[in-house]
């Protein structure tokens, strides 16, 4: 017999059990429960907030709320997009189970579209409401972007105020209003995520819901024509709403070659008359710049002497 000959080997899988058996490092995540989704990250200070309803407030049966957000924009539930999210509205609900996508029922309302308002109706007394993102499959983020819970009182329907009929028809546009794009500029290249500075002159910024004269929000067209000038502005992955009155917004496109063209609309999200809009521009997404072409010397040709 010679053993040593099988030695190597016989040490070599001892190794490999061993090895197997072993904890591996894994890669650092953000700490979930067992089986959970992992957690969007959050930008540094970010938060949610509610526009017009402060604490101890009291509101009709029948209310529009506004929702803010800084620090991050707003996409559509299932849009994957960095730094984004959609809001959720707590009715009388405790803070969920925060890594866990949030539930769907009469206290916790999702809106999933992308929507900075919505019109609620609840029962006279004393209710607690609080907003709370999630991400694109309704996960809150790391770390959670809500509000403070607050304390409102609805009052009876016969004493409750009453809203003002909404208005109709297109909102005018004061004379030489203008909006533009501060950065990029056209024919820039940019990073797959890249931030876009929105200019406005001429007009002032409001949230969504806010109706006041000469006044409107920003709405981000990518790679699509101008919409309907008549309709509210659509609510999708190539109509990005700023309904908070952002006048910047961190946005991930594909890598190539896109388009992208800023519109106002008013408390409605219907585009002015005349409609106050950007020229288009073009961007260049994740791709290098084309390397400045040489220019050779020219030859110098010699002719002998005859």
């Amino acid at each position: 017999m010679r053993p040593a000959k099988w030695a190597p080997i016989l040490w070599l899988g001892l190794g490999l059990s061993a090895a197997a058996q072993t904890p591996q490092p894994t890669p650092a995540t953000t700490p979930t429960a067992e089986g959970a989704p992992a957690l969007a990250p959050s930008p540094p200070g970010a938060k949610a907030y509610f526009v017009d309803l402060k604490e101890g407030a009291t509101i009709a049966p029948t209310t529009t709320i506004h929702f803010g957000l800084s620090g991050m924009g707003v996409a559509p539930a299932g849009v994957i997009r960095p730094n984004s999210g959609h809001f959720h509205l707590l009715i009388d609900a405790e803070t969920p189970a925060l890594d866990q996508p949030i539930s769907n029922d009469e206290n916790h309302l999702h809106y999933g579209a992308g929507q900075t308002e919505a019109t609620i109706t609840l029962a006279p007394g004393k209710h607690t409401l609080q907003l709370l993102m999630g991400d694109a499959k309704h996960v809150p983020h790391s770390p959670p972007v809500m509000s403070p819970a607050i304390h409102v009182t609805v009052g009876e329907s016969s004493a409750a105020p009453t809203a003002a009929a909404a208005p109709t028809g297109r909102h005018p546009s004061p004379k030489n209003a203008r909006v533009y794009f501060e950065s990029p500029t056209n024919g820039a290249y940019v990073p797959t995520t890249f931030t876009v500075h929105f200019g406005l002159a001429g007009m002032g910024v409001a949230p969504a819901g806010f109706d006041k004269p000469n006044t409107g929000h920003h709405h981000l067209v990518v790679d699509a024509p101008l919409p309907p000038l008549d309709e509210p502005i659509p609510n999708d992955e190539n109509h990005l709403h700023f309904g908070a009155g952002q006048t910047e917004a961190s946005v991930t496109l594909a890598k190539g070659k896109h388009t992208l063209q800023l519109v106002l609309g008013d408390a409605r999200h219907v585009p002015h008359d005349p409609p106050v809009a950007s020229q288009p521009i073009v961007v260049y997404v994740g791709m290098s710049p084309p390397r400045p072409a040489r220019h050779s010397r020219p030859h110098r040709h010699y002719h002998p002497y005859y």
